[in-house]
């Protein structure tokens, strides 16, 4: 059983959707805005916070970001009318596992849902947007959400998310190669990463998987997978 927080000042839509998720065996926990949601995380553990963008008193990407301090190993998703709205990108920065638009749909959110983790969020930093989609859209469908940098500099600008690994390409705008890495490791001290890149040279760096492109995906999301198990493996030990 997985417990879930909805937060959404239209109460009709959090109920029904909280219905919904109820029905299948979970628990969920409503509120109607920020603030009875940064009680309910304060109070209780969930696994994943679904949230509506525009609320009174405080936004979605401001939730989300005063949740990452309370929670930071929680999945976070976005459920909006308002898929254009600005503040989704900053939403984005923390770490979302999907934005889903109103009306929602439920077979997708529930597939979401089903696969969503607690500590699985990666830090992708790539420099080629199409790569770093794809990354990202490869990520979401085994339940890991993602931030992403694309340059040496935006690796700094990370907000206090927690990723518990990191896919890394060696070459990126803003410094010498591998500078990325020696960044990431200073802001997330003992992060693990693996290496994506075009580059045929071996960082010296520690890191935990080596992949050159074109690389086979399947192969890199079970390098994924297996960080993640010793993560909780390493958690769970007494």
């Amino acid at each position: 059983m997985r417990r879930y927080l909805i937060v959404d000042d239209n109460r009709e839509f959090a109920e029904n959707l909280a219905e919904i998720l109820r029905d299948a065996g979970d628990e969920v926990a409503i509120a109607e805005n920020g603030q009875e949601a940064l009680e309910l995380a304060h109070g209780s553990r969930f696994d994943a916070l679904l949230t509506d963008m525009r609320m009174p008193l405080m936004g979605g990407a401001e939730l989300v970001h005063e949740i990452r301090r309370v929670d930071p190993e929680a999945a976070a998703m976005v459920i909006t009318a308002h898929v254009a709205d600005d503040a989704i990108e900053a939403a984005r920065r923390e770490g979302l596992l999907a934005v889903l638009p109103k009306p929602v749909a439920v077979s997708r959110l529930l597939d979401l849902l089903a696969v969503a983790r607690r500590d699985g969020l990666v830090a992708v930093v790539e420099d080629d947007p199409r790569m770093s989609d794809n990354l990202c859209e490869a990520l979401r469908g085994r339940g890991f959400a993602a931030v992403t940098a694309a340059s040496v500099l935006e690796t700094e600008r990370l907000g206090p998310v927690k990723p518990f690994c990191a896919l890394v390409d060696l070459r990126v705008p803003g410094g010498t190669d591998g500078e990325a890495m020696r960044r990431l490791r200073e802001k997330f001290p003992g992060l693990p990463m693996i290496v994506v890149t075009g580059i045929p040279e071996v960082p010296a760096l520690p890191h935990e998987g080596y992949f050159t492109k074109p690389f086979d995906t399947a192969e890199l999301l079970s390098a994924v997978e297996r960080l993640h198990r010793h993560r909780g493996e390493a958690v769970a030990r007494p």
